[in-house]
This record gives structure tokens, C-alpha cells and sequence, in this order.
């Protein structure tokens, strides 16, 4: 209750003062999202040049290795190979007016230009628009099978109550009222999403239900549906689809190289396009995109980087073959580089800033609609801390309505130990289901345990009813126990659903049965704070957080009105961090100066080797051709 003990009479001065309305807070907020929309734009133009200045030769080499096999066979028309040397010859104009400087015809550097920069473009914005298809096409089906959402218990009062409140606040903001989707977290959290109001969906950890007051509940949901309103789902939209553009792109050059990003490509080709034409259902559509969502831009060890392994057993056959393909492993390391760069330091810290502006502007819109700021800033601080972890929720920390992962407290408190403790409880206690009751290991027998609620599992998979049962008593033990254990655990409502061919079930269990079954008891605490780390979702990209301090949250709340304490800042902790960044700037310009350098660099060294590489290869073709 301290939290909104009255301020002091300077203080009341001071917010007097600084009084604004969450009108004016919308409108500054709106000024700046237009500047940093602007910002991240520019930004993913710039990343886009070098992106397509490696990109185009490979495209250049695939077509030209194409176009050389089939005329062994076909011989193709001299117009052709004059019209590939002339494409060529304005390509080198460009290349010696960039590295030499030497003067040329504008129209010639024009159109120099665009042979080096338009296929790698070209096919950037279709992977794009293809990606933003796939999404599109799926809904949020794939977003709430990454999370492990189920719908609101019919049953149960109070998540029959949460459906009013979220009607209530939807009527306020003029929209259609968004579904609502329940998980079974450990923490309280709730995020939006969907790619527009006609598709939202909110997603409420149950835990929000039970730690929050009314009042704080219509503040968190009153943000998450002014989020909808104000059109962040179009944006988060677009940036995932940029950044897994990049991914995209980068198991296309990675392809020929392993069966990984074969099988990733052809997962996305078959469930996102051909599916869909043939009239599918979009189940295993969705569950595709939930793979595709639960993973990062692959920026690490790859294909390609196992192809090329140093450590691999050398041989004559295998150093020839590893020289041959070198360009591309080049060209490969080049798009790693600068993709890894421009998202660290140019691309992530633009959308991390319109993010956070995003969410400030939220904040204000749930302040208007409701009409109490103190319960959106008490929503806030109980969030921050009791945690707000969820599993599975990388992809999307940037999404709610706190950082997934700056609250992993409350999934950490129990330790191991007690965890398997309480588990074992739980399944002896679920043992009068079981006719192998007599057979149970002794109570600190974990391992004999393990194996066995492994094996009921999937008998209750394949339709057992006695192992249903026992499963659901098992779930039923552990809810007394620890609720976020509990989660770890089946429905057998699913189960049941499941034999009746409900291919929503179908699909949370087979989530389940690869995400978790797999798992030993009492991993899965650990697994959710691994998932609500944003180094698995696109929040890595950048060194800025997608997410504002609770503190300037709580003081622009403050100056709306809510009735609450922010500790004033330490003056001479700014004065030191001021002072530390003056200090830093110039080597942190260096550094950056240095990286661009460096991936000018790797990208003229790229363009050259695949240069020359490519005239070997075609050489080589017209040699045969003519013998």
C-alpha cells in the first residue's frame, strides 16, 4: 500500500507542474513514433545495400551455371551470351567507378547499379512478401501453438470474468473484442497478438488472473487492447517478417551446403503455399510457423559452417572441394557479418526505440480508456515483481506487456530438489488410478518414477483411459502443490478431445509431446526462463531493450495522475554515466568505423572471388561444350 502513499507537498508541487494530460501524452508519443518509423526505414534500407551487393552474384552464378549446363545440351542463342557480356560490362563500370574511382558515363553507373543492387533486391522483397504471406495466411494459429495457449475455462468463474473485462475495454476503445487465449505460466503476463484487429488475440498467463485486483486487471488489458487499436500488431508484424527475411535468406545461400535449411525451406514452401492452395486444413500450417517463430535469425553455427568444419578430417579430396566452394563460404560469412552488425547497431536500436514509444503511447490510450491510472501503474509493479515468465514466449518477449525475461524470479524460487519432491507427491498421490500401483518405486526413487510417468504418458496418448486418469489426477495433486508445475502436465480434457479427432488438441499435444514429454520433470522451470530469453527472439538484435524501465513507465504514469512514489534519480549517478559516455563515444565510433570498413572489406573481397570464381566455372563449361 505504500506504493500510493501521498506525495510529499514539494513533490505535489513539482507534479502540478509537470501535469499532462493523456491527450498531450498520446500526441507527443505519436509525433515520435512517425520519427523513428522514418528512422527504422532508413535504417533497413541502408542494411538492405550491402545485403543485395552479396546476394546478386550468387544469383548472377546460379543463373549463368544454369544457363551453361543447359547449353551442353541445347546450345542457346548468340543473342543470349551478348546480352549476358553487356549486363556484365556495366556491372565492372560500376565496380571500377566504386573501388578505383574511375569516371564514368552517369547513365552507365545507373545502370551499373542496378545490375549489382536490383536481383539481390528483388529477391530480398519477395522472401519478404512471401514470409509476410505465410504469416498472414496462418493467423495466429502458429503463434498460440508456440505458446501452448488453450481456451478460457468454461467452468471456472474467474476466467469466464476475464472474457467481461476484456468485452468492457474493447467497448471503450470502439473495437471488436479480441479472443482470449489462457496459458499456464509460472509468471503473470499478457501480450497481443495477431497482425490486426480482426485477428487479435490476447494471450493471458493465468497467474494474472489471481495477483491482480480488478482495477489492475482493466489497466494491463486496457494496454494490450489500446495496442491493437493504435496499430502495433501491423508493425510487429512487419518486423518479424524483416528479420526472419534475414533468416530466410540465409539458409537459401546455406541450402546446397546441408539438409537443415533444405528441410526449413521446404517446410515453409510446402505448409505456407502449396497447402494452402490444396485446400488444407492450416493446422500443420500453423505448426510450421510456430516452428519457424520459436527459433532466432540463425546467425551461428549452420550448414555451411559444417561443410567448411576445420576440425573435420582432412584429405586431399576435401581441401580441393572446400578451395572450389570458398567464394560462397566467403559470401556466406560477409552476409553474417553485416547482417549481425546493422541489427546490433543500426537496424535493433530503431525498433527498439519505436517500440518503446509504441508502448509508452499504449500506456497513455489505457489511461484514457479507463480512466484510473493507478491501476494500470499497480499492474505494472506487481508484474515486475512477482515475474512474468513464459514459456516458449522468445519470439515474442517484445509483445508484452512486461519483459518476459527480466522476471524470471518467481519461475526460479523453488529449487530443483523441491521441485522433484513435489512431483513424486504428485504421482503418488495419482497412484490409485493406476493397476500398477502395487509395483511404484519408493518414494525417492526419481529416475524409476520418471520412467514410469513417461510410459502412462503415452499410453494415455494412444487412448489408455486408466493412464488418462491417473494423469489427471496427477495434474490434479500438483495444482495444490505448484500451479507452474502443474503446467507441465497434460490436460486430459485434451486428450479425450484428442480421440475425438479435435485437431486443436491434436495439435497442443503434439506440441507438448516434442517440447516438453521429452523433457525430464521439474526441466521445465528451466525451459521457461530459456524461452523468455531474449536472446532467442528478435529482442536480441539489438543492445537497446524492446521493453521502457518500469521507472520511466511509472513517472509518465505519474504525471497523468496516478497516485504514487518515484524514487528521484541520483544525480551523481547520471553525472558519472554522462561523463563514462563522453569518455566511450570516440571508441565506440571507432569500433563501429572499423566494422563498416571491415565488411566493405569482405564485401569488394566476395564480389571479386565470385568474380573470378564464376569466369573459372564458365571456362571450364565452354571447354567441354566445344569438345
Amino acid at each position: 500500500m505504500s506504493t500510493f502513499a501521498p506525495s510529499s507537498t514539494a513533490e505535489q508541487q513539482t507534479l502540478a507542474q509537470d501535469r499532462q494530460s493523456f491527450f498531450d501524452a498520446q500526441r507527443r508519443n505519436r509525433r515520435a513514433s512517425w520519427r523513428l518509423s522514418a528512422l527504422c526505414v532508413l535504417a533497413a534500407a541502408v542494411m538492405g545495400i550491402p545485403l543485395a551487393l552479396l546476394i546478386t552474384p550468387l544469383l548472377y552464378a546460379l543463373a549463368l551455371i544454369i544457363a551453361d549446363i543447359v547449353n551442353l545440351f541445347s546450345p542457346l542463342p548468340l543473342a543470349f551470351w551478348q546480352q549476358a557480356e553487356e549486363v556484365a560490362r556495366f556491372g565492372f563500370v560500376a565496380l571500377a567507378w566504386l573501388l578505383q574511382h574511375k569516371a564514368a558515363d552517369p547513365r552507365a553507373l545507373a545502370l551499373g547499379a542496378a545490375v549489382l543492387l536490383l536481383p539481390g533486391t528483388v529477391l530480398s522483397l519477395a522472401v519478404w512478401f512471401g514470409m509476410r504471406a505465410l504469416f498472414r495466411r496462418a493467423g495466429v494459429g502458429g503463434a498460440l501453438l508456440a505458446l501452448n495457449a488453450r481456451e478460457p475455462n468454461q467452468n471456472e468463474l474467474k476466467e469466464l470474468r476475464l472474457a467481461d473485462v476484456v468485452q468492457e475495454m474493447a467497448i471503450a476503445a470502439g473495437l471488436p473484442a479480441p479472443r482470449v487465449m489462457l496459458v499456464d505460466a509460472p509468471g503473470a503476463n499478457v501480450a497481443a497478438i495477431g497482425s490486426s484487429p480482426a485477428d487479435a488475440c490476447l494471450v493471458v498467463s493465468r497467474p494474472m488472473i489471481d495477483e491482480l485486483s480488478r482495477d489492475e486487471l482493466e489497466g494491463a488489458l486496457a494496454h494490450s487492447i489500446a495496442s491493437i487499436g493504435n496499430g502495433d500488431l501491423h508493425i510487429a508484424f512487419q518486423v518479424i517478417a524483416v528479420f526472419e527475411t534475414c533468416g530466410v535468406l540465409l539458409a537459401l545461400v546455406n541450402s546446397p551446403f546441408g539438409p537443415q535449411s533444405r528441410g526449413s525451406l521446404w517446410r515453409i514452401v510446402r505448409y505456407g503455399f502449396i497447402g494452402s492452395r490444396t485446400g488444407q486444413d492450416n493446422t500443420k500450417e500453423a505448426d510450421a510457423v510456430a516452428a519457424i517463430l520459436s527459433r532466432s535469425v540463425a546467425l551461428d553455427t549452420d550448414d555451411i559452417d559444417r561443410f567448411f568444419d576445420p576440425t573435420a578430417k582432412k584429405s586431399m579430396l576435401r581441401s580441393i572441394r572446400n578451395f572450389l566452394f570458398f567464394p560462397i563460404f566467403l559470401t556466406n560469412f560477409a552476409i553474417k557479418l553485416s547482417l549481425w552488425f546493422f541489427f546490433l547497431v543500426i537496424l535493433g536500436p530503431s525498433v527498439a526505440l519505436l517500440w518503446r514509444t509504441r508502448q509508452y503511447l499504449a500506456d497513455a490510450c489505457a489511461v484514457q480508456l479507463t480512466r484510473n491510472p493507478n491501476g494500470l501503474a499497480g499492474a505494472l509493479q506487481k508484474l515486475t515483481d512477482d515475474g512474468g515468465a513464459i514459456p516458449g514466449s522468445g519470439w515474442a518477449s517484445h509483445l508484452f506487456l512486461i519483459n518476459p525475461a527480466s522476471a524470471g524470479r518467481a519461475a526460479s524460487n523453488a529449487p530443483i530438489p523441491q521441485q522433484k519432491e513435489m512431483l513424486l507427491k504428485a504421482w503418488a498421490a495419482s497412484a490409485q488410478h493406476s493397476t500398477a500401483a502395487g509395483r511404484l518405486s519408493g518414494p525417492t526413487d526419481f529416475e524409476s518414477n520418471l520412467r514410469e510417468a513417461a510410459a502412462t504418458y503415452r499410453a494415455a496418448f494412444a487412448g489408455d483411459a486408466q493412464a488418462v486418469a491417473r494423469i489427471g489426477a496427477m495434474r490434479q495433486a500438483m495444482s495444490a502443490l505448484d500451479p507452474a508445475l502443474a503446467a507441465s502436465i497434460p490436460d486430459p480434457a485434451d486428450l479425450a478431445a484428442a480421440r475425438k479427432g479435435d485437431i486443436a488438441a491434436i495439435a497442443r499435444l503434439q506440441a507438448f509431446r516434442r517440447h516438453i514429454a521429452s523433457q525430464p520433470p521439474g526441466a521445465s522451470q528451466q525451459q521457461t526462463r530459456n524461452d523468455a530469453d531474449p536472446s532467442s527472439g528478435i529482442s536480441s538484435i539489438s543492445f537497446f531493450g524492446f521493453h521502457p524501465s518500469l521507472k520511466r513507465r511509472l513517472k509518465r504514469l505519474r504525471r497523468m495522475g496516478a497516485r504514487l512514489n518515484v524514487a528521484a534519480a541520483d544525480s551523481k549517478m547520471w553525472i558519472v554515466a554522462t561523463v563514462l559516455s563522453l569518455i566511450l563515444a570516440p571508441f565506440v565510433l571507432l569500433i563501429a568505423g572499423l566494422m563498416l570498413l571491415l565488411i566493405a572489406v569482405l564485401t569488394m573481397s566476395s564480389l571479386t572471388f565470385l568474380t573470378v570464381w564464376l569466369a573459372f566455372i564458365h571456362k571450364i563449361f565452354a571447354f567441354v561444350a566445344h569438345h
